[in-house]
């Protein structure tokens, strides 16, 4: 942090001496006022619901403009890593904080690969569930698991034992997403295999059988690369803030990264894609492309109660940078799978251009965003609907370890207590069972 010549300056209208507070400087984005001695001061707290004009830390991970519609990972654009790297080389970089070189790259694609398998004792933990279990609520409770299977080093202030923790979580998240699903379908768990790629290999788990041989398609193997590359880290989200206080308390990564895959699971965050597909679902089955004016009328009237998921962020005011890359991706899926005739896409395809081109979504900047075109791409591939918050937990898991790592090495960093504005009642006494 650089701080400012500029300060602060809080005067009161009840005759409270006024305070002065430091002002910092980022790199980039907005000035934040120090309020952290405000209460010591004034014996006053700040009110900010949702946390949206506070900067809860220092981070030099990742960049939002969401006037200007840019995410930056480690400086580099959404657009560029997404077109010229694999998922792996943006988790290196998220991690370590550079793009790795030729050997760097093959030594870590080696030591995930080497930590893809889980232990043989998650499957009897995994038949605990009910079959019907949301997949969600399986992921939550296996990754919380790896703390009582993978416990051999706990000491977090051991920069190698970080390391390692690590790698598990980003090497066996796919494993874990893979055995829930198939679980849940009733088919036998696929082993990892160490010859493919971080994503072929995911590909593999989910939709191969012991039968025959899985053959690995490549467009739709890249497609869902980039899904992950898109999705790997947002700044301080809804979940990756989960991670981070769970984290301050000094609980292992396994639990804080549990934490952060139950807070994904709602559907204002990582559920989003899950409820665009079944809004799509739901036209679909009200009469599909012919009657998609009437819903389009029913999203423009306020009493309706009627919502139209998958367009507009709350974050970017202007066009999801990731939306474009994956209008693209989707685009490629649809051709290389002969889909184009699919009555679901082509709704979905009549949906977008309506939004490009109305001016009532036009005028409100409510543009598809990446949900949209993610959930149609990965319900291209096969995967079930159920299923796409978890690789968007797949995804995120890197983002949070990154988060969390940089959390815990931050000499400020202290344990999380947000303060509160309580309405309450005052003192009551307790008054006698029988006269209450």
């Amino acid at each position: 942090m650089q701080a400012s010549d500029i300060k602060a300056t809080l005067s009161f209208s009840d005759g409270s001496p006024a305070i002065e507070m430091p002002i910092y400087k980022g790199t980039i984005g907005p000035d934040v006022i120090d309020i952290s001695k405000l209460y010591a001061q004034t014996g006053r707290f700040t009110y900010d619901p949702g946390f949206m004009s506070t900067a809860s830390c220092n981070s030099k991970i990742t960049f939002i403009d969401g006037d200007k519609g840019e995410l930056v990972y480690r400086g580099y654009q959404i657009q560029d890593l997404a077109t010229n790297c694999d998922f792996l080389e943006s988790c290196y970089l998220l991690l370590k904080g550079d793009l790795p070189n030729a050997k760097q790259k093959v030594d870590f694609e080696t030591l995930v690969s080497h930590h893809t398998m889980v232990h043989e004792q998650m499957q009897f933990f995994l038949r605990g569930f009910r079959r019907d279990a949301h997949p969600m609520a399986v992921l939550t409770g296996l990754v919380g698991a790896m703390a009582a299977f993978y416990h051999d080093g706990l000491d977090y202030g051991d920069p190698r034992i970080r390391d390692i923790a690590q790698i598990r979580l980003i090497a066996k998240m796919p494993t874990l997403v893979a055995m829930a699903y198939k679980y849940s379908v009733g088919q036998p768990f696929v082993y990892p295999q160490n010859n493919l790629s971080y994503t072929a290999n995911f590909m593999r788990m989910m939709f191969g059988n012991p039968c025959e041989e899985y053959i690995v398609n490549p467009v739709l193997v890249r497609a869902l690369d980039r899904i992950f590359i898109l999705h790997a880290d947002h700044e301080q989200n809804a979940s990756t803030s989960t991670v981070r206080l769970a984290g301050s308390s000094g609980t292992n990564p396994f639990a804080a990264i549990a934490a952060g895959v139950a807070c994904l699971w709602g559907p204002a965050h990582g559920g989003a894609n899950e409820a665009c597909l079944q809004m799509l679902e739901e036209i679909q089955a009200n009469g599909g492309v012919e009657k998609i004016g009437e819903f389009i009328a029913k999203v423009k009237d306020k009493e309706s109660g009627v919502r139209l998921m998958g367009f507009g962020h709350r974050v970017y005011k202007n066009f999801d940078p990731r939306a474009k890359l994956m209008r693209e991706t989707c685009y490629e899926v649809l051709e290389e799978l002969g889909l184009g005739d699919d009555p679901l896409f082509k709704l979905a395809m009549t949906l977008e251009k309506i939004a490009l081109e109305d001016e009532y979504f036009v005028s409100r900047k409510l543009y598809p965003n990446v949900d949209f075109y993610s959930g149609i791409v990965q319900r291209a591939l096969g995967i079930p609907t159920d299923m796409f918050t978890c690789v968007f937990a797949l995804a995120r898991t890197v983002g949070w370890i990154a988060q969390w790592e940089e959390m815990i090495t931050d000499p400020e960093y202290k344990i999380g207590r947000p303060r509160q504005l309580f309405n309450g009642f005052t003192s009551r006494s307790v008054k006698p069972l029988n006269n209450r």
